[in-house]
């Protein structure tokens, strides 16, 4: 559909239009379901660390880094993300909680400005379908976890119940593109049940993670199967980490 080039300058510019309305039409879309699977994104990469050090890629208006700081208070979360637009509803949130200020940075998932083996964890949200390429995101996601850290990824994947199937295309390519064509911007809606028709499915998504060298990767389907969570592990310690500096 889209050059390289091309898709990350339209995604950007898609998501600056729709960013007054993201999280209304997220929470009507799914039926406010949306929450859920974000706590559940959040659960697995705090895991058993009570404060951990995550960033959270595509964090649009921050939702996600809030789910993790909710669920572990002494958390160090960033979110990046690379529309200005919704960084400013994020800067919003922040302002109206200012006992809880989640540092927000501009920049793009696969150019990440950070060292190597910074974070305990990297999640995202509804992101992976809109990058220019899934090798170049899971590569940089893995060079900035720590060894022992996770990468989190929430993705939307084809149902596998043919009936489900059915109903999920009549809402997903009939009744999102209205829904969000009168709330918000009418292709940004139509491009959504493309840009998943032409994702992988979840198998795929966890094999280019194991390609990328994450380990000990694992799904879960919500929501009858229509969206996927991935998690994936870097096992490794890199070189000249000695037993002796991970024991401390």
């Amino acid at each position: 559909m889209f050059e390289p080039s091309q898709k990350r300058a339209y995604v950007r510019d898609m998501f600056a239009r729709i960013a007054p309305r993201y999280d209304l039409l997220n929470r009507l879309m799914t039926f406010g379901l949306d929450a859920r699977w974000r706590a559940r994104a959040a659960r697995l990469a705090v895991g058993e660390n009570p404060a951990p050090f995550v960033l959270d890629l595509a964090t649009g208006t921050g939702d996600l880094a809030r789910a993790i700081q909710n669920r572990a208070p002494n958390a160090r979360v960033v979110g990046l993300d690379l529309v200005y637009e919704m960084l400013q509803y994020a800067q919003g949130k922040n302002n109206a909680d200012k006992a809880k200020p989640l540092p927000l940075l501009a920049g793009d998932a696969l150019d990440l400005p950070f060292p190597d083996h910074t974070f305990d964890a990297l999640t995202s949200a509804f992101m992976l379908r809109n990058v220019v390429s899934l090798e170049r995101a899971f590569a940089e996601m893995r060079r900035v976890t720590k060894p022992g850290g996770r990468v989190v990824a929430l993705e939307i994947t084809q149902p596998r119940l043919l009936l489900w199937s059915a109903l999920y295309r009549f809402y997903f390519y009939r009744l999102v593109p209205l829904l969000g064509g009168a709330l918000s911007d009418s292709a940004a809606y139509r491009y959504l049940p493309a840009s998943a028709a032409r994702f992988v499915n979840a198998d795929e998504l966890a094999r280019l993670m194991r390609d990328a060298g994450l380990q000990n990767v694992k799904y879960e389907l919500l929501n009858v199967g229509t969206v996927a969570l991935h998690v994936g592990e870097k096992i490794e310690r890199p070189a000249g980490f000695s037993a002796e500096l991970s024991a401390r």
